[in-house]
């Protein structure tokens, strides 16, 4: 556009005295010029009149970063950290969070430790490139500590990480996940591993679900390096490890570690079942890429399970890596071992026989180098568990490997097999249709069971011999009176029977709490609440399955009950094993005592069989005889269980 100035010199005719007058006085009396403030102020509206045009308040992306979703009270961030917010009402107000953010981009450098360009690098980012900020107006163009960060890392791809069920951590009952940040090393050990979860030292697994709950813990995100996550999941805690490859390219792990890092050091409520460490994660995964929604996609609860199908579902899985636990391969060694040779590799470990005398034996060259495989992966395990100090684990391990080395073997014959994947398995929701007598009363019942996997569905991807039950409604209908009535409600069940060999010695336990009925002196089933705490012993029986002995206590409460409370003792014994690789089957015979005001000695004995027709169907029949302050009764009911 032509200047003013630029016109007036191209005129032919000369401008009359009064107009060169007039000129002379507005270039010597220039209007006000603005101040660098008042020029920003402006500046800022403009770019925030330029994001409600565009409504970026109401982006996907935006909802993403900020963690909101919506739930019973609406709209509303899940991340409970004041500090996270840079509005009053960011945590319910999209848009009063985004014109916050775009001021605080303005701020002067010295008004915080950390500018919001940096404290919030993924949301200055985003905001840069969808408003096109000029940079050279702003304070703090860029962040130096993310560019080093970054420098740092070198990252290239990412994984979703699956430690699997442990039972024995009360945290860790249905598995974990996190991610890992794969850089230009070769080595997978040097990546680096994202992680969120709630802060806790509780070892008793029904306070920490309890407490999980109703969200009594903070949860964090946290980066460090991967072998150390690694050392903590497979060795010390016999957990086998599943990493699902994602497809995500370089820049799209850059944008998924930006959001990660504005996540350092900011704390939500821990909720058992949805806002785990397994749904947080879907944020940093829809910061990565996009359009993905994995976040919104959830359900009501989120298991680690979930995520990892939920990924898979999405196209963002490539390939599946087994990494089996230092336990499964001594497992697996031991079980191509025979009775002799289980006892040589436990002595050679323990010390008891000098390694070298393996090589002395009248057994096969396999067999030989088979124990003292199975002796080295032993005395590592016993260093990991503390039962070893590092001189004498040093000692004992090179022994052992020296003796090894005189052995020849082609290549590694001791792989172990590679299990179902646990996104393989049966659904972890099920519903149960049943048909039934009780004494000479016909029934139909419904269950309804929200998670997760019992003793007599199939094992294929889940932990053998392990029950984990969270909230199963049980509603009854009688075809007599036409009565409907909730049978029970279990609010958790939890079980790990895990047998004892030469090698490990485990125990086992099963807990329950929540609603049962049971016949009491008036000859009626009531409701009571039961809390039923249960421990013990099991061991394999060879064919016949594995053998199981708990002892237990019950507390029960009700109004029918006399003083409105019992408390018994007792034991439960069962057997657990399968006739085919389809058909499951588990008997137990329970006794205990009650005392107190409430003296009574109850008996039950069960038969629970499973048949499973596919993945996600079975039929389960069960039969079940109980004696109770001298009333019999007896039950047989026909389910068909649906799993989804």
């Amino acid at each position: 556009m032509e200047s003013i100035v630029g016109r007036c010199l191209r005129r032919k005719r000369p401008a009359p005295p009064f107009v060169f007058l007039a000129f002379l006085v507005f270039c010597l009396h220039p209007s006000p010029q603005k101040t660098h403030a008042e020029t920003t102020s402006e500046y800022i509206s403009q770019l925030i009149e330029r994001s409600r045009q565009q409504e970026l308040h109401e982006h996907d992306y935006w909802h993403t970063l900020l963690h909101y979703r919506v739930g019973v009270l609406g709209l509303r961030s899940l991340v409970d950290d004041p500090d996270f917010f840079l509005s009053e009402r960011g945590k319910v107000d999209p848009q009063a969070e985004l014109e916050a953010t775009i001021r605080a981009f303005f701020r002067d450098v010295g008004e915080a430790s950390e500018h919001p360009v940096c404290k919030f690098v993924a949301r200055f980012s985003w905001l840069a490139e969808m408003l096109h900020i000029d940079k050279t107006r702003l304070p703090l163009a860029e962040c130096g500590r993310i560019k080093e960060f970054m420098a740092q890392i070198k990252p290239k791809s990412a994984s979703l990480i699956f430690p699997a069920s442990y039972m024995s951590n009360p945290a860790s009952m249905f598995g974990h996940t996190l991610l890992t940040i794969d850089t230009s090393e070769e080595s997978k050990l040097l990546s680096y591993a994202i992680n969120y979860s709630a802060v806790t030292e509780e070892t008793f697994g029904p306070t920490f679900a309890i407490k999980g709950l109703f969200g009594l813990y903070d949860g964090y995100y946290s980066m460090l390096p991967y072998y150390e996550k690694l050392q903590e999941y497979s060795d010390v805690n016999h957990r086998d490890i599943w990493e699902y490859s994602l497809n995500l390219n370089e820049e799209e792990v850059k944008c998924l570690l930006l959001h990660a890092s504005e996540m350092d050091f900011i704390a939500s409520d821990y909720y058992f079942f949805d806002e785990n460490c397994s749904y947080n994660l879907l944020f940093l995964l829809d910061a990565g890429r996009p359009g993905l929604n994995l976040a919104n996609r959830a359900g009501w609860w989120v298991t680690p399970l979930d995520t990892i199908i939920l990924t898979r579902d999405a196209g963002l899985v490539e390939d599946v890596v087994y990494r089996p636990s230092k336990t499964s391969k001594i497992k697996h060694l031991v079980s191509r071992l025979s009775e002799d040779g289980q006892e040589r590799a436990l002595s050679v470990a323990k010390g008891r026989l000098e390694p070298r005398a393996i090589l002395k034996q009248d057994v096969a060259e396999a067999e030989k180098a088979l124990i003292l495989d199975t002796a080295s992966e032993y005395v590592q395990y016993m260093y990991t568990k503390g039962q070893l100090t590092k001189e004498l684990y040093v000692k004992r391990f090179r022994a052992v490997l020296s003796a090894r080395s005189l052995i020849a073997t082609e290549g590694n014959p001791h792989v172990v097999p590679t299990p179902t994947r646990p996104d393989k398995g049966h659904g972890q929701t099920r519903v149960s249709f049943g048909l039934g007598l009780q004494d000479d009363t016909g029934f139909q019942e419904i269950r309804f069971r929200p998670a997760y996997h019992g003793f007599l569905d199939s094992s294929e991807g889940y932990l053998d011999n392990s029950k984990i039950v969270f909230g199963q409604a049980v509603v009854r209908h009688y075809s007599t009176d036409g009565a409907t009535k909730l049978e029970a409600l279990d609010v958790i069940e939890l079980g790990s029977f895990v047998p004892r060999d030469r090698f490990f010695k485990p125990f086992s336990w099963r807990v329950y709490t929540g609603l049962q009925r049971r016949m009491l002196e008036d000859g009626n089933n009531h409701l009571l609440y039961r809390l039923n705490p249960a421990f013990g012993v099991s061991y394999r029986l060879g064919a016949l399955g594995l053998f199981y002995i708990l002892s237990d206590a019950d507390f029960n409460v009700s109004g029918a009950l006399e003083d409105n409370y019992a408390i018994g003792v007792g034991g439960t014994s069962g057997i657990m094993g399968e006739i085919t690789g389809n058909w499951k089957i588990h008997g137990f015979g329970t006794y205990r005592h009650y005392g107190f005001e409430e003296k009574n000695d109850f008996w039950e004995g069960t038969i629970r069989q499973s048949y499973i027709l596919s993945k996600n169907t079975s039929l389960e029949a069960d039969y079940t005889r109980t004696k109770s302050h001298d009333f019999y009764e007896t039950e047989a009911t026909l389910y068909l269980n649906i799993y989804f």
